[in-house]
């Protein structure tokens, strides 16, 4: 008996200091020079053409034309003559189509998510009949090709009498949305303690306040996580409003570059403004909430 505490105490710290090496080599590993190295790299790599893009949109035509967006610093020339054109209201007038994308995303955006969290906080901590099958069917849905939806909704469209408006676009991103959203915030929503909840129905909350009070603020990360998915796919969405956005006056900022490619296909120095313009909102929004974005991609990662 009294020889059998320093041998059990012992075994525990040889363990103890074997998880500590073990996570310390992990730790060496992730920032040792080489993978600094190759995270440089692979940033460098990625912004590149990003860089690129700037360059040439800041060029004439002609040197655009005739020799590659590198050759600038030999010869450097800036001309503000291709925003200019794009944002001329007789002309392209890219400054509407942008104002489009505006009102496109925003609802597209906020919608899923308030249907996604209250959905999920049902399916994670509320009874009623046929829960299990129903949140089956929805996690299925993920697997429908968008594309066999397009012409029935299109349909659907038509005979409600909403053709040709926004609501179009807010409700179909919404619906495409809808079962990832549901699938990642019931995860989450899942991983919350039930003490806590049963600490607030004890204090005679019910489902409401325990979702508004107590578990909404928990959900910022995930929310926001989310958030950046959503807004970045419909901003960048072409598909779903070519479907759907049948004027000019819903259509997207996508739309009108994509008519520039094609009516205007040696314009390159139009289409290199044009783009740099569309990807300035959400490089914004991905470096203003990167924060919350790496939170919600950690939650519910670690328990403890």
């Amino acid at each position: 008996m009294t020889t059998a505490t320093p041998i059990v105490a012992a075994t525990g710290s040889k363990e103890k200091i074997g998880k500590v090496s073990a996570g310390e080599k992990a730790k060496k590993k992730l920032t040792s020079p080489w993978a600094s190295l190759a995270a440089l790299i692979i940033a460098v790599l990625w912004t590149l053409p990003t860089f690129g893009l700037l360059i040439s949109s800041f060029r004439e035509e002609r040197a655009i034309k005739t020799t590659g967006w590198w050759t600038f610093f030999s010869n450097p020339q800036f001309t503000l003559d291709n925003y200019r054109a794009v944002f001329d209201p007789d002309a392209i007038n890219l400054a509407d189509f942008f104002l489009n994308s505006i009102v496109i995303t925003l609802p597209a955006v906020i919608i899923p998510l308030c249907l996604a969290s209250l959905a999920a906080y049902a399916f994670a901590w509320m009874k009623f009949p046929g829960k299990n099958f129903l949140f089956i069917a929805i996690f299925a849905l993920q697997i429908v090709p968008l594309q066999v939806t397009l012409i029935p909704l299109l349909s659907l469209y038509v005979d409600m009498g909403i053709a040709n408006t926004f609501w179009t676009l807010w409700l179909s991103h919404s619906a495409f949305a809808l079962p990832l959203a549901i699938y990642i915030l019931h995860n989450f929503i899942k991983e919350v303690p039930s003490s806590l909840i049963e600490a607030a129905r004890m204090d005679g909350a019910g489902h409401v306040a325990i979702f508004f009070r107590v578990l909404l603020p928990l959900l910022t990360p995930a929310l926001a996580a989310f958030g950046i998915f959503q807004f970045l796919w419909v901003w960048n969405d072409l598909l779903v409003s070519l479907t759907f956005a049948g004027s000019p006056e819903i259509s997207p900022i996508t739309v009108q570059l994509s008519n520039l490619s094609g009516t205007r296909g040696t314009a390159w120095h139009l289409l290199s403004a044009g783009a740099f313009v569309s990807i300035i909102v959400p490089v914004t929004v991905f470096l203003l909430l990167q924060r919350y974005f790496v939170r919600g991609l950690l939650a519910g990662s670690v328990k403890g």
